[in-house]
């Protein structure tokens, strides 16, 4: 995935001369994750600038620049580094379209390396897609694998909203196909990526994979499971998941972050309202803890793991 979004960076920037990257060491280091690694050399620092560690100044200044017609992509180096820059990706960011009753375009995207499952500290293994999800005028989106991460963030730079683009960091470097001839599928679209019969399940960006080997140790016992994958978490596409929930009847929501007042809270509660007569089991839940993300050594009791969708499952089936 690192290389299908620097492959996706790369491309933007020889498509728009606008297009210029913001953020800590992305320059000639290439970012902590490598994600940039080589654009400085080829774009040069007036278009990939290494800035001041200081979030809300990273944000702002990509604000004022998309008002003079720059399309600004910003790294954030780390999840849990995001909340210096939330209120201006919140208060400012988010309702400057609105506030100018859509007379300016404010085509600014923030990339945020997120979730857990590499073993490291506070503050860098956080989901905090709910809070951004929550707010008006942002579009919010994960992709879960290498071609996606490509199409999606060429979509989103492309976008004249803002777009906060979550990259699962677990799925960074797993190689996966991409095909750059087409995308196949819009930025909001959700997707069925396993076709399954008896139970759906719903997740985004790395707990995608987690679903899948779910679903490979499901069909060894004869149980076959429908997996969607979101992508867009704001807005939300219902349609492939209400299809699946007409079809198996039993629909499980599963995410990294904490389940209270959650993104999963939210499609659980919409999968219940518009699915009522077709289910024929309760929407289940499964989710981080609510607790802060912990020290590195327990994140694997933290995380939902292939066992405990299976659990799920059978507590839907068991209805």
């Amino acid at each position: 995935m690192t290389k299908a979004l620097n492959a996706g960076l790369r491309q933007a920037m020889t498509d728009d001369p606008s297009v210029l990257l913001m953020g800590e060491d992305i320059g000639p280091l290439g970012g902590v994750f490598r994600v940039t690694e080589g654009l400085h050399a080829e774009f040069g620092d007036k278009r990939v600038l290494d800035t001041p560690l200081a979030e809300s100044a990273i944000v702002g200044t990509a604000i004022g620049l998309a008002m003079r017609g720059y399309r600004p992509v910003c790294e954030i180096q780390f999840d849990g580094f995001v909340f210096p820059g939330f209120d201006q990706i919140t208060t400012q960011l988010a309702r400057m379209r609105t506030r100018h009753e859509g007379g300016i375009a404010m085509p600014v995207v923030i990339r945020i390396p997120y979730g857990g499952h590499i073993g490291s500290i506070e503050h860098h293994q956080e989901s905090p897609e709910a809070y951004f999800a929550h707010t008006p005028g942002l579009r919010v989106v994960s992709p879960s694998n290498s071609h996606d991460a490509y199409w999606m963030l060429r979509e989103a730079i492309a976008s004249d909203d803002p777009v906060i683009f979550f990259e699962p960091k677990s799925r960074y470097w797993p190689k996966g196909e991409v095909l750059f001839g087409e995308s196949g599928t819009g930025l909001h679209a959700s997707k069925v990526v396993r076709i399954g019969t008896d139970v759906t399940v719903v997740g985004h960006g790395a707990m995608v994979s987690v679903l899948l080997q779910a679903a490979e140790i499901a069909a060894e016992e004869g149980i076959s499971m429908e997996v969607v994958d979101l992508r867009s978490l704001s807005p939300v596409d219902y349609g492939p998941i209400l299809a699946s929930a007409g079809k198996t009847g039993r629909v499980i929501v599963a995410q990294e972050a904490s389940g209270f007042v959650s993104l999963g809270s939210e499609i659980a509660a919409t999968v219940a309202e518009r699915a009522y007569y077709s289910l024929e089991a309760p929407v289940l839940r499964v989710s981080g803890f609510d607790t802060p993300f912990p020290p590195a050594a327990v994140e694997t009791h933290f995380l939902p793991s292939p066992d405990r969708i299976l659990e799920a499952v059978d507590r839907a089936l068991a209805y």
